[in-house]
């Protein structure tokens, strides 16, 4: 039987004090190679949260991903690989890089002198796919709320029905997949079942969920103009935001959003749990990335 390794890892970036990208390799001395830093994902992962790791191992740098770039795979003595890359963007340059047994040397080059010392025809690959991926943008995270009690078995005000036992654990493990972003906001409608979605999250990150009714379910049957003005004013920010929401409210703001850009999902919905990642410029999406609800 053929065995496949999972793999993550990502481009990350910086600009030099010349405005000029600058891309960063590692070195391995185990099979003494120049390469974007990536490893293996483990049992119950999901690759972004394993891309950001790996990243944070490797390198020690203070980082936050972007745009998912590609995959590629590959023949090694172990079997196939896989490995799935991000953009990640240098928050700061705090060199925290401490040489160890899996990388002893990291180099900040140009994406032209990256292409060069890369030791892998793939790694070359994945640098040629993020020139042209939207690495320099803000993401605006459309988070549908976990898994809640069916409509038939809650009895009060629809507004108040709770998450189910799957939506709690759900809830529990969205900080691994969102964390990576360097979210600086939450936003939520008022539900309980979004509350509870991000509260454990919010947390986390130690930040205090902006709570509104502008995109409820309640609200948006009345007036929808409402959650659209509102979506609106958030891609002004240029921020890392969640927004929780609910089925149709966010496919609808998915709808006004993308009106210049071909979008084409399933159904144009999202799963308990799941969510739409745009990445803007200056209002503008230039890519939309999904993220599955978390494995439980």
């Amino acid at each position: 039987m053929t065995i496949t390794i999972i793999a993550a890892g990502g481009v990350i970036w910086r600009k030099n004090i010349d405005g000029e990208i600058e891309v960063l390799l590692v070195h391995r001395p185990r099979y003494d190679d120049w390469s974007i830093p990536k490893g293996k994902v483990e049992e119950g992962e999901a690759s972004i949260s394993c891309a950001y790791r790996e990243l944070l191992e490797e390198t020690g740098l203070s980082i936050k991903l972007g745009p998912y770039i590609g995959s590629v795979e590959y023949h090694t003595i172990d079997g196939l690989k896989h490995v799935d890359y991000w953009c990640a963007s240098l928050i700061e340059d705090n060199s925290a890089f401490h040489p160890n047994d899996e990388v002893d040397q990291i180099a900040w080059l140009t994406l032209k002198e990256a292409a060069v010392q890369a030791t892998r025809d793939s790694d070359r690959q994945i640098l040629d796919r993020f020139r042209s991926t939207p690495f320099d943008s803000s993401a605006l995270i459309m988070l549908r709320h976990a898994k809640a009690l069916e409509r038939t078995e809650w009895q009060g005000e629809d507004e108040d029905r709770p998450l189910q036992l799957v939506g709690q654990l759900q809830a529990k493990r969205m900080l691994s997949l969102y964390q990576v972003f360097g979210v600086a906001e939450i936003h939520t409608s008022d539900a309980v079942r979004c509350l509870d979605t991000v509260a454990q999250m919010a947390k986390a990150l130690q930040l205090t969920p902006i709570i509104t009714n502008a995109v409820s379910e309640y609200t948006f049957k009345k007036n929808k103009e409402k959650a659209i003005a509102y979506v609106k004013e958030l891609i002004k920010t240029n921020k890392q935001i969640i927004l929780c929401s609910h089925n149709p409210v966010l496919p609808r703001m998915m709808e006004k959003l993308t009106k210049k850009i071909d979008f084409d999902y399933p159904d144009n919905k999202l799963l308990p749990g799941e969510a739409w990642v745009l990445f803007l410029r200056k209002k503008e999406v230039m890519q939309i990335d999904r993220i599955a609800a978390p494995s439980v």
